[in-house]
Formats: structure tokens, C-alpha cells, sequence
């Protein structure tokens, strides 16, 4: 419990009603809120917190942090104006939960493709090192050992204040989170301290969203634009929007590279499906990773080490042990019939076009590749024709399926997708929409040799049509497939 006083910044002025209640909590949504909370009157496009002033102060809460006084003021209250209540409530978070991101080394990563993969190899490689570690990523939220379920890639404010500050009394001496643009841009990471930030690419996604690509860019941006003088910022400049990432950053600015010079400078030797073999600045390492856009992961994870303290030759040493994420380029023998299985989370234009250029890169020769890919329902529609126009290009035969569908017509889904092929391309398609029979025909087709990429869920254990999650795992479905045979 805090006194209200104690956990507002100086500067704010406008308050009225009580002077100066006890706060036990702080609450987002009117339905949580108990005695002696602060309910934060969110403002939104689809549900503004505003509107549910009089229902949280019914259940108990003590003080009100809002945008616009409400007409009717209760003496009883006390009620906090600010001009970006996201923004303030970052800030109050900040002092009511003690500061949490400044007493651990807190790392954000942010861009399309990676973000997952690289926050989860650096939680895998300072487990090695010895230290208690934190994780809150797309796939899962770890403290140590712990393992939790994750609802969104970035939490809002409170709950990730609230997972930090457990995190911190628990001993990690290291956080690493992905960063997602929604997150930055609705301030859900407003007043976190970081040790450094890392920039992995930025491609054709969540336009649905943000609007247009520059709006997009900006959002990713503000990680950077944040960032303090104490702290790095690491940077892929084999992107080009890479260096733009750091135009205004108070940030050590680092960068890493597998085309050109920079500060963590790779170059692959050898690419199998079994792992990499590659040069991480004229040091030679041997991982289980696969693919060019897999040794980009692992240099900017090198380069975040280096650049929190840790010696040389024990991270080299501790990366050839890592394992790739959950669902990310999983590789799945079926050595009675000399057919591979990869399961990957690729669901942007560029994620499945790497994922396949690096399935291209290993597999035999003569061997074929069968993609399994679908798309989202209730997002961005421009990438649909893109996605299945990469999967043409870059595989032996497509099979196009459901994936997500959500609140769409997994068939209309499926027609953008044809859409973007021409005639000729259309002819090594199959449209399938149901996903397990879609990945049943695709093995089937597939000969001793032959590759089946399974593209777009990953670590997803569920499909989300109308509302509802049912359950189906990619990586299931195959195993159960070589088990068969």
C-alpha cells in the first residue's frame, strides 16, 4: 500500500477531491477493481475507460487517474487529470511497484521476424551462464524455472510491471522481452528503463493496424528514441531501416552484420539442416540453428552479451548448445521414410520467405519442397497474395489452408491468397482448407528426400475461428504422421 502522493510524479497539478488516499492497487478494468485502487480510465478507439468511472469507484476505488473529469465528482475521490494518462501511468507504475526495470538488466528486442527467437536464446544462453533469468516473449513469460502462458507479446504496463518486480524479488539478475509496435505505440512499455535495446528488420506487417509503413517504422522507433545514455542500442544494418532505428537515440549505438563491416561481424561456413557452422568476428562456432536469417539471430545475441559484461569465449562456448524457439525452424525427422518435417512460426511475407530460402539452402539435392501455408483472419488482407506468391516462387508444390481464420471465411482467406498467383503459378497449388487434412496430403505427396514446410503458427497449440480456440498443433499433427509410417 502507497500513499497517492507518493507515487505521483511532481509535476501534476490537476487533482481534485480527496487529498490523499492509500492505493493498494491499480486497475485498468473497471470489473477487477477492489477497495482502495486507483482505476486508470484508459482512453481507446473501441472501449474508452471513461465511460466506467461510476461502476469502479462503485466497487471500491479511491482515486481516478483520467483525461477528462467526469461532470459529477464525489468528494470522497480523488481524481488525477493528465493530458496522456498511457503515458502518466507508466510512470505511477513506476513508483508504486519500486522501480523494478532499474534493479534488473532489462534487454528489449524489437522488428518483424525475430524478436521471439532471439529474446528466447538469450534467456536459454544466461541459464547457462548461471544466472536466474527473465523472459517474456510471444511464446511464454519465465521466471527461472517458472514457466507461465503468454496472452499478448508485450503486456500492458501494469502486468509488466507486475511480472518485472516478481521477477526482480526472485533474484534475475537479466530480463529479456520482446518489444511488439502496439505495445510501443499504445505506451503499454511507457516509463520502463532498459540496458539496451536490439533491432533485428523491419518488413510488411501489422499495416492493418498501424496504417501505412512509415507509421509502422515510427512505431519501432520510439524504443529507441527512449533508450538513456547508459544504455546500448544494437542494430542489424543489413536492414536498411536498421541505422534510421537510431537516428535520435541517447543510446551506445552497436551494430551487427553478415554482409558488411560492424561492431559483431558474421559469416556462414557451412549450412545444414543439422545446424550451422559460421564465423562470429574470425571466431569459429558450430550451432544447431539453421539458416542465414538464424546466424543474423545469433550475432545480434553474441553482440547483447558482449555488450552487458560477459567474457568472450564463455558466450561462444555456451552458443553452440543453444536450441532454436519453440516452433521456430523445428526440424522433424522421419528417418523409415527419408522425409523432413519444419515447423515455423513464419506468418509475414519476409519470415516466409527466409524460412524457405533457408529450406532451399539444405535440402538434398533432387529433394523437393512442400509448403502448408495459410493466413490470419482479421489482419492485414494486402499480404495475402504476397505470401502465397513467395510460396510459389520457393517451393515444389503449395498447399494453401487455413490458418487462424478468426471472424473470416477461411475460404474467401485462401481466394486473396490465389489472387496473387498467375496462371502458371496456379498450377503447383492445392487449396485445402482444412488444415489437418491440408498437412495429411502434403506428407503424402512427399517422397524420400522431399521437405514439408509447415508455415504460420509455430508454437500455436490452437486454431481461433468465430471467436472460439480449438485445439491443433502443427508439430503434433506431423509426429503423429511419421508415426504412422
Amino acid at each position: 500500500m502507497k500513499r497517492l502522493r507518493d507515487i505521483l510524479p511532481a509535476e501534476v497539478t490537476k487533482w481534485v477531491g480527496a487529498p490523499d488516499p492509500d492505493i493498494r492497487d491499480i486497475k485498468l478494468d473497471s470489473r477487477q477493481v477492489a477497495p482502495g485502487s486507483l482505476f486508470v480510465a484508459m482512453p481507446g478507439t473501441r472501449v474508452d475507460g471513461h465511460q466506467y468511472i461510476e461502476r469502479a469507484i462503485a466497487s471500491g476505488a479511491v482515486a481516478v487517474l483520467c483525461q477528462a473529469l467526469p461532470d459529477e465528482l464525489q468528494d470522497h475521490i480523488a481524481y488525477i487529470q493528465v493530458d496522456d494518462v498511457p503515458q502518466m501511468l507508466g510512470r505511477i507504475n513506476q513508483k508504486f511497484f519500486d522501480n523494478p526495470s532499474r534493479k534488473t538488466n532489462l534487454v528489449g528486442v524489437t522488428g518483424t521476424n525475430g524478436k521471439t527467437t532471439i529474446a528466447t536464446l538469450l534467456f536459454q544462453l544466461y541459464s547457462k551462464l548461471g544466472y536466474k533469468v527473465g523472459l517474456i516473449s510471444t511464446i511464454e513469460i519465465r521466471i527461472g524455472d517458472r514457466r507461465e502462458d503468454a496472452s499478448h507479446t508485450t503486456p500492458d504496463n501494469i502486468t509488466l510491471n507486475q511480472l518485472l518486480k516478481g521477477m526482480v524479488d526472485e533474484g534475475c539478475d537479466y530480463v529479456f522481452m520482446e518489444v511488439s509496435s502496439h505495445a510501443l505505440e499504445q505506451q503499454r512499455v511507457a516509463g520502463l528503463y532498459y540496458a539496451g535495446a536490439v533491432f533485428t528488420n523491419l518488413t510488411h506487417d501489422h499495416l492493418d493496424y498501424h496504417g501505412t509503413f512509415q507509421a509502422y517504422l515510427q512505431a519501432k522507433k520510439k524504443l529507441f528514441d527512449a533508450l538513456e545514455k547508459s544504455a546500448f542500442a544494437l542494430v542489424n544494418i543489413d536492414d536498411k531501416h536498421g541505422m534510421i532505428m537510431v537516428q535520435n537515440t541517447q543510446a551506445k549505438v552497436q551494430t551487427y552484420s553478415l554482409q558488411r563491416p560492424a561492431d559483431f561481424k558474421g559469416k556462414i561456413i557451412q549450412n545444414a539442416i543439422e545446424g550451422l557452422q559460421m564465423q562470429v568476428n574470425r571466431q569459429m562456432i558450430y550451432t544447431r540453428l539453421t539458416g542465414r536469417y538464424n546466424a543474423s539471430n545469433l550475432l545480434a545475441v553474441y553482440g547483447v552479451a558482449i555488450l552487458l559484461g560477459q567474457a568472450d569465449e564463455e558466450v561462444l562456448t555456451a552458443i553452440s548448445a543453444l536450441k532454436p524457439a519453440n516452433g521456430r525452424f523445428d526440424v522433424l525427422l522421419d528417418p523409415k521414410q527419408g522425409k523432413t518435417g519444419v515447423i515455423d512460426y513464419a506468418h509475414t511475407p519476409d519470415a516466409l520467405e527466409k524460412v524457405l530460402q533457408a529450406v532451399r539452402e539444405v535440402r538434398q539435392p533432387g529433394g523437393k519442397i512442400i509448403t502448408v501455408v495459410g493466413c490470419g483472419g482479421n489482419r492485414d488482407k494486402t499480404k495475402r497474395p504476397v505470401m502465397a506468391r513467395i510460396s510459389a516462387l520457393l517451393s515444389d508444390l503449395v498447399v494453401l489452408t487455413s490458418d487462424n481464420p478468426r471472424d473470416e471465411d477461411p475460404d474467401a482467406i485462401i481466394q486473396d491468397m490465389w489472387n496473387g498467383l498467375n496462371e502458371e503459378e496456379q498450377g503447383g497449388i492445392y487449396r485445402i482448407t482444412d488444415r489437418h487434412e491440408a498437412i495429411r496430403i502434403a506428407w503424402q505427396l512427399a517422397k524420400p528426400g522431399d521437405i514439408v514446410l509447415v508455415a504460420g503458427k509455430g508454437h500455436e497449440t490452437y486454431q481461433e475461428i468465430k471467436g472460439k480456440r480449438y485445439p491443433f498443433d502443427d508439430k503434433a499433427e506431423i509426429i503423429a504422421l511419421i508415426s504412422q509410417a
